[in-house]
């Protein structure tokens, strides 16, 4: 008797553990894809790679007939991805914005603030560009949120 209710037991935690994983990716899914990408390196070939990421990620799953919402976090030397007078991918950007309702490019005001003071004067930033307080702590915000993260 104790023997079959233990092995009523365990076939049921098994069946729910089994469950777990496809109810969280239906969970996922009925949600949308949610990606945040972080660029932190001011060099050209990441920015380019963040971007080529965001846009194949959105191909990707509307391709599928999901929905994605995509957020690029740029902070530290990655900001200078979203300054206007030095972003060497500002026309990538400016593409984005127009073609892109899902891809939100966000600044990190901490970095803002030290180049502010560095330089004597607020860098300009692309109009695509939303301010956040601080970059680590949107990812963080994001990721606990059930985001995905990613990293070029």
């Amino acid at each position: 008797m104790l023997k079959t209710k233990i092995m009523g037991l365990v076939t049921l935690v098994t069946l729910f553990l089994g469950a777990l994983p496809m109810a969280q990716s239906d969970a996922a899914t009925s949600m949308g894809h949610r990606i945040v990408i972080q660029v932190d390196t001011g060099d050209a070939p990441t920015m380019n790679l963040a971007l080529n990421n965001a846009a194949n990620v959105d191909a990707y799953y509307k391709a599928k007939g999901e929905e994605v919402q995509i957020e690029i976090v740029a902070f530290g030397p990655g900001l200078n991805m979203l300054r206007a007078d030095k972003s060497p991918v500002k026309k990538r950007i400016a593409s984005f914005g127009e073609n892109f309702d899902n891809i939100r490019f966000s600044a990190c005001d901490n970095t803002l603030k030290k180049m502010t003071k560095k330089e004597g004067k607020v860098p300009p930033l692309v109009p695509q560009a939303r301010h956040v307080p601080a970059g680590v702590v949107r990812i963080s915000e994001l990721q606990e949120q059930g985001w995905s993260y990613i990293r070029p």
